[in-house]
C-alpha cells in the first residue's frame, strides 16, 4: 500500500516538470562564471597621454575663444560657444561648449541638482549660427538679434561636467535675414534639437 502511493505521488510530481529539463551542465556554469568573472574586471588604467590624445581633435579650433570674442558682443557669463572646431564658410559650423558647476545659473537652476537651461542651450545654438553669419556678412560691428524659434525638442538634461557639441545649419541667410537649424549632443547622444532658428542683422 505504501509503494503504491509512493508511486502515485512520483508520478504527479513529474508531471510538473519541464520536458527535456536537465540540471545546469559544468559548461554552462563555467560560462556564467566568467560573465561575472568579466562584470567584475577592472578597467586597464590608460593615463592621460593616452586620454589626452583622443582630444586631439578638438584642441586645435578653427576658431579659438579669443576670436569669437571678437566676433560675438557677448560676454561671461552669456559666452556660450567655448570653441569652434569645424566650420564652412556662410553654411555651417561644430562648437563646444563646456559646463562647469561654477557657472551662475547652476545656483538657481537647480541648487541640489545642476542641469543646463533648456533656453541656454537653444541661445548657445544660436550664438554658434550667429558666428557663421556674422563672419560671412563682413559688417564690423553689426549684431544678429534672436528673432524665433520652432520646434524645439530635448532629448536629455545637460549636467556640469559635460561638454555640448552643437552643429549648426544656415538654411537661408539674405537681407539682413538668417534661418539655421541646430542640434546638440553630449557623449554622442542627441540632447536638443532647434528645427527653427531666424535672426535678424542690425548695426
Amino acid at each position: 500500500m505504501k509503494l503504491a502511493i509512493l508511486t502515485t505521488l512520483i508520478t504527479a510530481a513529474s508531471a510538473f516538470v519541464t520536458p527535456g529539463a536537465r540540471a545546469p551542465t559544468k559548461t554552462f556554469l563555467r560560462a556564467e562564471e566568467e560573465a561575472a568573472a568579466a562584470d567584475d574586471e577592472v578597467p586597464e588604467f590608460r593615463g592621460a597621454m593616452e586620454i589626452a590624445a583622443l582630444t586631439a581633435s578638438i584642441n586645435n579650433p578653427v576658431f579659438d575663444s579669443e576670436e569669437i570674442s571678437r566676433t560675438l558682443p557677448h560676454r561671461y557669463p552669456f559666452l556660450l560657444v567655448d570653441k569652434v572646431i569645424e566650420y564652412e564658410a556662410g553654411k555651417r559650423a561644430v562648437g563646444l561648449k563646456a559646463i562647469t558647476a561654477n557657472e551662475p545659473q547652476f545656483t538657481g537652476h537647480f541648487p541640489d541638482r545642476p542641469i543646463m537651461p533648456g533656453v541656454l542651450q537653444v541661445e548657445a545654438l544660436a550664438q554658434l549660427a550667429g558666428i557663421v553669419c556674422l563672419k560671412s556678412a563682413d559688417d564690423p560691428g553689426a549684431v544678429f538679434f534672436f528673432a524665433g524659434a520652432d520646434r524645439i525638442k530635448w532629448k536629455r538634461p545637460v549636467v556640469p561636467g559635460e561638454i555640448l557639441v552643437m552643429e549648426v545649419e544656415i538654411v537661408r541667410f539674405r537681407r539682413g535675414l538668417a534661418k539655421a537649424t541646430g542640434k546638440g549632443y553630449v557623449n554622442g547622444e542627441l540632447a536638443i534639437e532647434v528645427g527653427s532658428m531666424t535672426f535678424a542683422l542690425a548695426k
